[in-house]
Protein backbone atom coordinates (compact mmCIF):
# COMPACT_ATOMS: atom_id res chain seq x y z
CA UNK A 1 0.00 0.00 0.00
CA UNK A 2 3.17 2.57 -0.37
CA UNK A 3 2.91 4.91 2.20
CA UNK A 4 -0.41 4.35 3.09
CA UNK A 5 -0.86 2.45 6.69
CA UNK A 6 -3.56 -0.25 7.81
CA UNK A 7 -2.38 0.44 11.65
CA UNK A 8 -4.08 -2.39 14.05
CA UNK A 9 -2.24 -2.00 17.39
CA UNK A 10 -2.68 0.98 19.63
CA UNK A 11 0.19 0.57 21.48
CA UNK A 12 2.02 1.75 17.91
CA UNK A 13 0.44 5.36 18.85
CA UNK A 14 0.98 5.61 22.37
CA UNK A 15 2.48 8.80 23.92
CA UNK A 16 6.01 8.30 25.11
CA UNK A 17 6.47 8.45 28.63
CA UNK A 18 9.35 11.23 28.08
CA UNK A 19 8.54 14.71 27.78
CA UNK A 20 8.52 16.08 24.20
CA UNK A 21 8.71 19.56 22.26
CA UNK A 22 5.33 21.34 20.75
CA UNK A 23 4.52 20.07 17.35
CA UNK A 24 3.56 21.78 14.54
CA UNK A 25 -0.44 21.28 13.29
CA UNK A 26 1.61 18.44 10.45
CA UNK A 27 2.39 16.85 12.77
CA UNK A 28 -0.78 15.17 13.11
CA UNK A 29 -2.93 13.44 10.69
CA UNK A 30 -6.18 15.46 9.97
CA UNK A 31 -9.17 13.05 11.29
CA UNK A 32 -11.91 12.22 8.79
CA UNK A 33 -14.35 9.90 9.51
CA UNK A 34 -16.76 9.37 7.46
CA UNK A 35 -19.99 8.20 8.23
CA UNK A 36 -23.71 7.16 6.30
CA UNK A 37 -25.06 9.74 8.09
CA UNK A 38 -22.08 12.45 8.53
CA UNK A 39 -18.74 13.15 7.74
CA UNK A 40 -16.78 14.71 11.24
CA UNK A 41 -13.28 16.32 10.89
CA UNK A 42 -11.19 16.87 13.58
CA UNK A 43 -7.90 18.23 14.07
CA UNK A 44 -5.52 18.72 17.08
CA UNK A 45 -1.62 19.40 17.59
CA UNK A 46 0.41 17.67 19.77
CA UNK A 47 1.35 19.64 23.34
CA UNK A 48 4.40 18.64 26.06
CA UNK A 49 1.63 16.87 28.20
CA UNK A 50 -1.10 15.96 25.78
CA UNK A 51 -3.30 17.27 23.03
CA UNK A 52 -4.59 20.79 21.87
CA UNK A 53 -7.94 20.69 19.68
CA UNK A 54 -7.50 23.22 16.66
CA UNK A 55 -10.71 23.04 14.86
CA UNK A 56 -13.89 20.43 14.83
CA UNK A 57 -16.97 20.18 12.99
CA UNK A 58 -19.75 17.92 11.55
CA UNK A 59 -21.56 17.75 7.67
CA UNK A 60 -24.88 15.98 6.83
CA UNK A 61 -24.25 13.46 3.94
CA UNK A 62 -27.14 13.24 1.23
CA UNK A 63 -28.97 10.13 2.00
CA UNK A 64 -27.57 6.88 0.89
CA UNK A 65 -23.97 8.32 0.00
CA UNK A 66 -22.68 5.79 2.24
CA UNK A 67 -23.93 2.41 2.64
CA UNK A 68 -22.72 -0.60 5.01
CA UNK A 69 -18.96 1.13 5.14
CA UNK A 70 -19.00 1.46 1.03
CA UNK A 71 -19.34 4.79 -0.93
CA UNK A 72 -22.29 5.03 -3.20
CA UNK A 73 -22.00 8.31 -4.35
CA UNK A 74 -18.17 9.72 -3.94
CA UNK A 75 -18.53 12.52 -5.94
CA UNK A 76 -21.07 13.65 -2.89
CA UNK A 77 -18.77 12.59 -0.30
CA UNK A 78 -16.00 14.53 -1.74
CA UNK A 79 -18.19 17.34 -2.14
CA UNK A 80 -18.95 17.31 1.33
CA UNK A 81 -15.52 17.19 2.73
CA UNK A 82 -14.22 19.36 0.76
CA UNK A 83 -16.65 21.79 1.49
CA UNK A 84 -16.42 21.23 5.30
CA UNK A 85 -12.18 21.59 5.34
CA UNK A 86 -12.56 24.35 3.89
CA UNK A 87 -15.40 26.11 6.17
CA UNK A 88 -12.99 25.00 8.69
CA UNK A 89 -9.89 26.66 7.13
CA UNK A 90 -7.77 23.74 7.89
CA UNK A 91 -4.17 23.84 6.60
CA UNK A 92 -3.16 20.45 6.76
CA UNK A 93 -4.12 17.99 3.89
CA UNK A 94 -2.86 15.12 5.10
CA UNK A 95 -6.16 12.97 6.22
CA UNK A 96 -6.16 9.59 8.61
CA UNK A 97 -9.41 7.74 7.92
CA UNK A 98 -11.33 4.60 9.27
CA UNK A 99 -12.98 1.72 7.67
CA UNK A 100 -15.68 -0.92 8.51
CA UNK A 101 -18.55 -2.85 7.59
CA UNK A 102 -18.84 -6.52 5.65
CA UNK A 103 -15.57 -5.57 3.78
CA UNK A 104 -13.29 -5.67 6.68
CA UNK A 105 -11.98 -8.89 8.68
CA UNK A 106 -10.84 -8.44 12.72
CA UNK A 107 -9.68 -11.61 13.72
CA UNK A 108 -6.89 -12.54 16.74
CA UNK A 109 -5.23 -15.49 16.35
CA UNK A 110 -3.14 -17.76 17.83
CA UNK A 111 0.58 -18.48 16.21
CA UNK A 112 3.72 -20.23 17.22
CA UNK A 113 6.41 -17.45 18.82
CA UNK A 114 8.21 -16.10 15.43
CA UNK A 115 10.98 -13.57 14.67
CA UNK A 116 9.49 -9.98 13.19
CA UNK A 117 10.94 -11.69 9.40
CA UNK A 118 9.13 -15.14 10.23
CA UNK A 119 5.89 -13.75 11.10
CA UNK A 120 6.15 -11.26 8.21
CA UNK A 121 6.71 -14.24 5.90
CA UNK A 122 4.26 -16.57 7.45
CA UNK A 123 1.71 -14.50 8.13
CA UNK A 124 -0.29 -14.11 4.43
CA UNK A 125 -0.65 -18.22 3.83
CA UNK A 126 -2.05 -18.27 7.59
CA UNK A 127 -4.50 -15.44 6.82
CA UNK A 128 -6.33 -17.38 4.01
CA UNK A 129 -8.04 -19.42 5.78
CA UNK A 130 -9.47 -16.97 8.50
CA UNK A 131 -10.23 -14.32 5.18
CA UNK A 132 -13.91 -15.02 3.68
CA UNK A 133 -12.12 -13.14 0.49
CA UNK A 134 -9.75 -13.92 -2.20
CA UNK A 135 -6.24 -13.15 -0.36
CA UNK A 136 -5.18 -11.03 -3.73
CA UNK A 137 -8.48 -8.72 -3.21
CA UNK A 138 -7.35 -7.65 0.14
CA UNK A 139 -5.07 -5.16 1.65
CA UNK A 140 -3.59 -7.30 4.64
CA UNK A 141 -1.99 -5.97 7.60
CA UNK A 142 -1.67 -7.82 11.22
CA UNK A 143 0.52 -6.82 14.79
CA UNK A 144 1.99 -9.35 17.23
CA UNK A 145 0.44 -8.59 20.43
CA UNK A 146 3.16 -10.35 22.05
CA UNK A 147 0.89 -12.19 24.54
CA UNK A 148 3.44 -15.17 25.04
CA UNK A 149 4.91 -15.47 28.73
CA UNK A 150 8.43 -15.95 29.27
CA UNK A 151 8.40 -20.15 28.20
CA UNK A 152 5.23 -19.82 26.34
CA UNK A 153 5.50 -21.16 22.33
CA UNK A 154 2.57 -19.08 21.72
CA UNK A 155 0.98 -15.56 21.04
CA UNK A 156 -1.69 -13.73 19.85
CA UNK A 157 -1.60 -11.78 16.37
CA UNK A 158 -4.21 -9.16 15.28
CA UNK A 159 -4.98 -9.82 11.76
CA UNK A 160 -6.74 -7.12 9.50
CA UNK A 161 -8.22 -7.46 5.54
CA UNK A 162 -9.80 -4.95 4.07
CA UNK A 163 -11.21 -5.21 0.73
CA UNK A 164 -9.04 -3.45 -2.02
CA UNK A 165 -11.73 -1.64 -3.86
CA UNK A 166 -13.47 -0.35 -1.37
CA UNK A 167 -10.08 0.87 0.45
CA UNK A 168 -9.08 2.37 -2.98
CA UNK A 169 -13.07 3.60 -3.19
CA UNK A 170 -11.97 6.11 -0.75
CA UNK A 171 -8.76 7.20 -1.29
CA UNK A 172 -9.40 8.02 -5.12
CA UNK A 173 -12.68 10.33 -3.22
CA UNK A 174 -10.53 11.89 -0.76
CA UNK A 175 -7.42 12.65 -3.35
CA UNK A 176 -10.47 14.60 -5.83
CA UNK A 177 -11.24 16.43 -2.57
CA UNK A 178 -8.21 17.84 -3.15
CA UNK A 179 -6.68 16.02 0.50
CA UNK A 180 -4.02 13.74 1.13
CA UNK A 181 -5.05 10.09 2.67
CA UNK A 182 -2.12 8.85 4.83
CA UNK A 183 -3.57 6.27 7.18
CA UNK A 184 -6.01 3.70 6.65
CA UNK A 185 -7.33 2.42 9.93
CA UNK A 186 -10.31 0.61 11.34
CA UNK A 187 -12.98 2.05 13.47
CA UNK A 188 -12.61 -0.06 16.42
CA UNK A 189 -8.89 0.57 17.22
CA UNK A 190 -9.90 4.80 16.38
CA UNK A 191 -12.15 4.46 18.90
CA UNK A 192 -9.74 2.53 21.30
CA UNK A 193 -7.16 5.30 19.99
CA UNK A 194 -9.19 8.36 21.42
CA UNK A 195 -10.15 6.20 24.85
CA UNK A 196 -6.55 5.88 25.45
CA UNK A 197 -6.00 9.45 24.52
CA UNK A 198 -8.36 10.18 27.61
CA UNK A 199 -8.92 7.84 30.32
CA UNK A 200 -7.03 5.45 32.39
CA UNK A 201 -6.47 2.00 31.18
CA UNK A 202 -6.43 0.12 34.54
CA UNK A 203 -9.81 -0.24 34.18
CA UNK A 204 -11.41 -3.03 31.82
CA UNK A 205 -14.25 -1.03 29.24
CA UNK A 206 -16.72 -1.75 26.94
CA UNK A 207 -16.30 0.48 24.13
CA UNK A 208 -19.74 0.82 22.24
CA UNK A 209 -19.72 3.77 18.89
CA UNK A 210 -23.65 3.87 17.69
CA UNK A 211 -23.52 5.42 14.23
CA UNK A 212 -26.03 5.66 12.10
CA UNK A 213 -26.17 2.63 10.34
CA UNK A 214 -23.54 0.50 12.28
CA UNK A 215 -22.53 -0.29 15.80
CA UNK A 216 -19.02 -1.03 16.90
CA UNK A 217 -18.03 -3.11 20.43
CA UNK A 218 -14.61 -2.89 21.26
CA UNK A 219 -13.67 -4.66 24.75
CA UNK A 220 -10.54 -3.02 26.13
CA UNK A 221 -8.55 -5.33 28.71
CA UNK A 222 -5.33 -4.24 30.50
CA UNK A 223 -4.97 -1.52 28.03
CA UNK A 224 -5.35 -4.19 24.87
CA UNK A 225 -8.36 -4.17 22.26
CA UNK A 226 -9.26 -8.06 23.32
CA UNK A 227 -12.71 -7.98 20.91
CA UNK A 228 -13.57 -5.56 18.04
CA UNK A 229 -16.69 -5.81 16.36
CA UNK A 230 -18.66 -4.16 13.91
CA UNK A 231 -22.58 -5.03 13.79
CA UNK A 232 -25.24 -3.51 11.17
CA UNK A 233 -27.13 -1.73 13.31
CA UNK A 234 -27.63 2.07 14.15
CA UNK A 235 -29.72 4.82 15.60
CA UNK A 236 -31.45 5.61 12.00
CA UNK A 237 -33.30 2.57 12.47
CA UNK A 238 -34.93 3.87 16.08
CA UNK A 239 -35.51 6.86 13.63
CA UNK A 240 -37.14 4.87 11.13
CA UNK A 241 -38.82 3.14 13.77
CA UNK A 242 -40.79 6.00 15.46
CA UNK A 243 -41.38 7.81 11.65
CA UNK A 244 -43.44 4.88 10.15
CA UNK A 245 -45.58 4.09 13.52
CA UNK A 246 -45.94 8.18 14.00
CA UNK A 247 -46.79 8.55 10.24
CA UNK A 248 -44.53 11.73 10.81
CA UNK A 249 -41.60 13.14 8.69
CA UNK A 250 -37.81 11.80 8.81
CA UNK A 251 -36.47 15.07 11.22
CA UNK A 252 -39.36 15.26 13.42
CA UNK A 253 -38.76 11.54 14.30
CA UNK A 254 -35.36 12.19 15.02
CA UNK A 255 -36.03 15.26 17.67
CA UNK A 256 -38.69 12.73 19.21
CA UNK A 257 -35.81 10.33 19.34
CA UNK A 258 -33.07 12.52 20.98
CA UNK A 259 -35.78 13.74 23.70
CA UNK A 260 -36.39 17.49 21.80
CA UNK A 261 -39.66 16.90 21.06
CA UNK A 262 -42.48 15.56 23.13
CA UNK A 263 -45.11 12.76 22.05
CA UNK A 264 -48.16 13.34 24.55
CA UNK A 265 -50.26 10.70 24.76
CA UNK A 266 -48.55 8.51 22.68
CA UNK A 267 -45.59 7.72 25.12
CA UNK A 268 -46.08 4.36 25.90
CA UNK A 269 -46.10 3.29 21.98
CA UNK A 270 -42.93 5.22 21.65
CA UNK A 271 -41.39 2.99 24.59
CA UNK A 272 -42.47 0.23 22.81
CA UNK A 273 -40.28 0.78 19.91
CA UNK A 274 -37.41 1.75 21.94
CA UNK A 275 -37.34 -1.49 23.90
CA UNK A 276 -37.88 -3.59 21.28
CA UNK A 277 -35.13 -1.59 19.05
CA UNK A 278 -32.81 -1.26 21.44
CA UNK A 279 -32.97 -4.92 22.92
CA UNK A 280 -31.32 -5.86 19.58
CA UNK A 281 -28.49 -4.00 20.02
CA UNK A 282 -28.10 -5.27 23.69
CA UNK A 283 -28.60 -8.82 22.44
CA UNK A 284 -25.41 -7.90 20.43
CA UNK A 285 -23.73 -6.17 22.86
CA UNK A 286 -24.60 -9.23 25.57
CA UNK A 287 -22.83 -11.50 23.02
CA UNK A 288 -19.57 -10.18 22.95
CA UNK A 289 -19.44 -9.66 26.88
CA UNK A 290 -20.46 -13.14 26.94
CA UNK A 291 -17.54 -14.32 24.45
CA UNK A 292 -15.41 -12.25 26.71
CA UNK A 293 -16.03 -13.32 30.04
CA UNK A 294 -16.20 -17.16 28.68
CA UNK A 295 -12.75 -16.67 27.71
CA UNK A 296 -11.45 -14.23 30.47
CA UNK A 297 -13.48 -15.79 33.72
CA UNK A 298 -11.15 -14.59 35.84
CA UNK A 299 -11.28 -10.93 34.63
CA UNK A 300 -14.14 -8.02 34.73
CA UNK A 301 -15.25 -5.04 33.09
CA UNK A 302 -15.55 -2.10 35.14
CA UNK A 303 -17.88 -0.03 33.04
CA UNK A 304 -19.05 0.93 29.16
CA UNK A 305 -18.10 3.60 27.19
CA UNK A 306 -21.11 5.17 24.66
CA UNK A 307 -20.01 7.02 21.86
CA UNK A 308 -21.33 7.91 18.28
CA UNK A 309 -24.67 9.98 17.37
CA UNK A 310 -26.81 7.33 18.93
CA UNK A 311 -25.19 7.70 22.55
CA UNK A 312 -27.51 10.85 22.65
CA UNK A 313 -30.90 8.76 22.91
CA UNK A 314 -32.84 9.95 25.19
CA UNK A 315 -32.88 6.69 28.21
CA UNK A 316 -30.11 5.35 26.68
CA UNK A 317 -27.33 4.95 29.13
CA UNK A 318 -30.75 4.24 32.20
CA UNK A 319 -31.48 0.93 29.62
CA UNK A 320 -27.63 -0.14 28.88
CA UNK A 321 -27.25 -0.36 32.18
CA UNK A 322 -30.20 -1.72 33.40
CA UNK A 323 -30.02 -4.66 31.10
CA UNK A 324 -26.36 -5.34 31.54
CA UNK A 325 -25.29 -4.82 35.23
CA UNK A 326 -22.53 -2.75 33.67
CA UNK A 327 -22.01 1.51 34.75
CA UNK A 328 -22.86 3.30 31.73
CA UNK A 329 -21.04 7.12 31.01
CA UNK A 330 -21.00 9.18 27.97
CA UNK A 331 -17.67 8.90 26.04
CA UNK A 332 -15.90 12.34 26.20
CA UNK A 333 -12.94 12.42 23.52
CA UNK A 334 -12.21 15.52 24.73
CA UNK A 335 -11.35 14.81 28.13
CA UNK A 336 -7.52 16.14 28.38
CA UNK A 337 -7.44 17.79 25.54
CA UNK A 338 -7.10 21.43 25.86
CA UNK A 339 -9.38 24.10 23.58
CA UNK A 340 -9.85 27.61 22.97
CA UNK A 341 -13.08 28.55 24.18
CA UNK A 342 -12.81 31.84 22.91
CA UNK A 343 -12.29 29.56 19.17
CA UNK A 344 -14.82 26.46 20.00
CA UNK A 345 -18.05 26.98 21.55
CA UNK A 346 -17.76 25.15 24.76
CA UNK A 347 -21.58 24.13 25.13
CA UNK A 348 -20.95 22.66 21.34
CA UNK A 349 -17.82 20.50 22.31
CA UNK A 350 -19.55 19.23 25.16
CA UNK A 351 -22.57 18.43 22.64
CA UNK A 352 -20.97 17.14 20.23
CA UNK A 353 -18.50 15.47 21.81
CA UNK A 354 -19.88 11.68 21.93
CA UNK A 355 -20.19 11.50 18.24
CA UNK A 356 -16.46 12.65 17.48
CA UNK A 357 -14.96 9.89 19.22
CA UNK A 358 -13.82 8.28 16.11
CA UNK A 359 -12.63 11.45 14.40
CA UNK A 360 -10.30 12.39 17.75
CA UNK A 361 -8.68 8.89 17.60
CA UNK A 362 -7.72 9.46 14.16
CA UNK A 363 -6.56 12.47 14.81
CA UNK A 364 -4.58 11.07 17.57
CA UNK A 365 -2.50 9.31 14.77
CA UNK A 366 1.33 11.11 14.13
CA UNK A 367 1.39 11.54 10.04
CA UNK A 368 4.03 9.99 7.96
CA UNK A 369 6.13 11.98 6.35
Amino acid sequence: MGKLKLPFKPSETKRPARKRSPAKREQLAVGLDIGSHAVKICEMAVLDDGYQLLSLGSALLPAGAVEDGMLQHPEEVAKSIAALHKNLKIKGKKVAISISGYSVIVKKISLAVMTDSELEAHIHAEAEQYIPFDIDDVYLDYQDLKTNTEDGERTDVMLVAAKKDVVDGFLGMLRSAGLKPVIVDVDAFALENAYEANFDLTENAALVDIGASKMNINIISHGTSILARDVMLGSRQLTEQIQNRFEIPFNEAEAIKLGHAEVGERQEELEEIFTNTCTQWIMEIKRALDFYYSNYPDETIAKMVLSGGGARIKGIEQFFAEETGLPVEPFNPFNKVRSDGNKIDPEYLRYIAPEMALCTGLATRPSPL
